[in-house]
């Protein structure tokens, strides 16, 4: 599938909405889940996303995460919605900045890495967070006051 980065065997994001095609695609990839972290109101939204995700077999979830609007709680129901979805999942929103980080939070907290190493993790597969200071400075928040000691 175009557009997707793997973040390991059980999390990958899509860099962008995906379409039904990519649905489709996803579940013949061997994919159990999707995660939309997109708000319905957003430009773009697939507004019909759940039943083109579940006609492909796949599990769907919809938590909207608006970057002005992070928080703790929120990122705590994202990263739990992501332990719960089969794997492995696909997770998105429109740019794959919101998933990325997310997937990258949840990674880090599950091996109890550090912000930096997590951070660094993500320029390796291509994220940028220093694009989105909001986002970087919640990324290393979140990740140390969460990450599990190794």
């Amino acid at each position: 599938m175009e557009n997707i980065k793997n973040i390991n065997d059980r999390l990958a994001v899509a860099m962008g909405q995906v379409t039904p095609e990519q649905l489709q695609q996803a579940t013949e990839e061997g994919f159990k889940s999707v995660l939309n972290l997109r708000s319905p109101g957003e430009e773009g939204f697939l507004s019909d996303e759940q039943q083109q995700a579940e006609n492909a077999g796949l599990q769907y979830v919809n938590v909207p995460v608006k970057p002005d609007g992070l928080s703790d709680e929120l990122a705590d129901r994202v990263l739990e919605e992501i332990d719960r979805l089969p794997k492995p999942a696909l997770i998105h929103c429109k740019s794959g900045l919101r998933s990325g980080a997310m997937a990258l939070m949840y990674v880090a907290t599950q091996q109890g890495m550090t912000a930096d190493e997590a951070m660094q993790t993500g320029k390796k597969l291509g994220f940028d967070c220093d694009s989105s200071p909001q986002m970087k400075q919640f990324f290393e928040h979140y990740v140390s006051q969460h990450a599990k000691a190794s």
